[in-house]
């Protein structure tokens, strides 16, 4: 790509804060940068930031005094000529200085149109872009690492190793068909049916990555549950960390479900509190339990709360039968501060015997603080002690884009193997081959129409 416009943004969020940074890039920059700082050309240098006078040179106005970094292309973010300029806080100075940038000659960017560019100068591929995107909009340290790895080329170095594979396993057709009428060819079908189940073992690899790879993206569901007064919203506000839900001892207090995200233990978890659910509520209060029945459905894991002042009784037995087969729930007696250490009101074995969807049972007081660690803990076990690894290292298939490219390439193989082991002549099974890396070509944008790299990007932020 050669971009005939130059582009610029604010790169850092707006409002008030002690820095902005403004960036531009394309052919014009230098250009841009000599009018809006007199006798920068030659005080530049190239990756060093310099301290310059902004004029706007339209009335040769002061904007600012900033930080001026030039990248010289194509060894920049962009692959681009690109300045990024460093000023100081607030809405209006950064507004000033892109605004005399785009008189100058820029236009505004547009969403992610930064990153687009790095892409179609092939600075990085579109799985890295994604890559960019989940590291900006990452909540959790769990992401962070996976995003930061995925950036490296992590997961592409693996989907180019599997391409390969293909290519390979490609080859070994053709020198099992060059010689059809040899009772000892040089690749026996056997062979080639043996790769084709190893390709096959290495894209269920990747593909078992996916089911963790979107929770980390988009948080766990995790569910505050039970009767009125249990303890939910003060378990939720302690697990929070900050107050976002009321609480008090009138039963029925909360009336809607309230949602928070938060982070335990470097993983994110989308958290709700919601209605205790019983039968005499009000018109109100029966809409809230609506909610709640309708997030529980959802829920990945949900916490059941009972209260050490009644125990487990005939009401959370129902609530149970309500819950879906494959649902996740850990039993919480909650307020065990009030139970004098005893801790003895829920029958954990004869609970745990009963239901097998309880997976554990914990002791927790959102008063002192006892049990919430293992909380946490409980919850990063039931929903992330699969094939995500915590260090980061390992691809991990995190949208839903990238899923779906694996599962094609799986089909077409898994297609190719079975038309061979069923006697399909080879050269029709390889045409199974072709279309699987084409899916993983689209996955990394070696061929991508433009209305894919349209629709990826504009949901980048502006800058990015």
């Amino acid at each position: 790509m050669e971009a005939t416009d130059t582009i610029v943004a604010l790169a850092t969020p707006p409002g008030r804060g002690a820095l902005a940074v403004v960036r531009v890039s394309g052919p014009g920059t230098r250009a841009i940068l000599q009018a809006l700082i007199p006798g920068w050309e030659g005080r530049a240098e190239e990756r060093r930031p310099v301290l310059a006078r902004l004029i706007d040179p339209r009335d040769e106005s002061l904007l600012d005094r900033a930080l001026v970094t030039f990248f010289p292309g194509p060894n920049s973010y962009t692959g681009e000529d690109l300045a990024e300029i460093s000023t100081h806080g607030g809405t209006l100075v950064p507004a000033l200085v892109a605004d005399a940038i785009e008189g100058s000659g820029a236009r505004a960017a547009r969403p992610g149109e930064f990153t687009q560019r790095a892409y179609l100068n092939g600075k990085l591929d579109l799985v890295q872009a994604e890559g960019v995107r989940d590291l900006v909009e990452a909540r959790s340290e769990a992401l962070h690492r996976v995003a930061l790895h995925q950036v490296e080329g992590g997961l592409s170095r693996r989907l180019s190793d599997i391409r390969e594979a293909l290519v390979g396993l490609e080859a070994l057709l053709v020198h099992h068909l060059d010689f059809p009428e040899e009772d000892d060819p040089p690749v026996p079908l056997e062979r080639v049916i043996g790769e084709g189940r190893a390709l096959l073992g290495t894209l269920d690899a990747l593909l078992a990555t996916a089911p963790e790879g979107e929770l980390l993206r988009e948080g766990a569901l995790v569910v505050l549950a039970g009767r009125p007064n249990a303890g939910k919203s003060s378990l939720f506000n302690a697990l929070l960390g900050q107050e976002r839900a009321i609480v008090n001892e009138q039963p029925g207090t909360t009336r809607d479900a309230v949602e928070a995200q938060v982070s335990l233990g470097g993983y994110p978890f989308r958290l709700v509190d919601t209605a205790g659910i019983r039968g005499d509520a009000g018109e109100t209060e029966r809409l809230g339990i609506e909610v709640a029945r309708r997030y529980l459905r959802a829920a990945d894991v949900v916490l059941l709360c009972v209260s050490t002042e009644w125990g487990w009784g005939a009401i959370e037995e129902h609530f149970l039968s309500e819950l879906r087969e494959d649902a996740a729930v850990v039993a919480l007696r909650t307020k065990c501060d009030r139970d004098g250490g005893r801790g003895a009101t829920l029958p954990e074995g004869e609970a745990q015997g009963a239901d097998p969807r309880i997976r554990k049972v914990l002791s927790v007081s959102a008063l002192g603080g006892t049990g919430l660690g293992e909380v946490g803990a409980a919850l990063r076990e039931l929903v992330f002690a699969g094939s995500v690894e915590p260090s980061g290292s390992v691809p991990v298939l995190t949208r839903r884009r990238q899923t779906r490219g694996v599962e094609v390439a799986r089909r077409e193989v898994a297609a190719f193997v079975d038309a061979l082991r069923s006697g399909v002549p080879a050269e029709m099974a390889a045409t199974h081959l072709r279309p699987a890396e084409t899916a993983l070509e689209d996955l990394l944008g070696v061929i991508s129409p433009d209305e894919v790299l349209d629709r990826l990007f504009s949901e980048f932020c502006i800058g990015k």
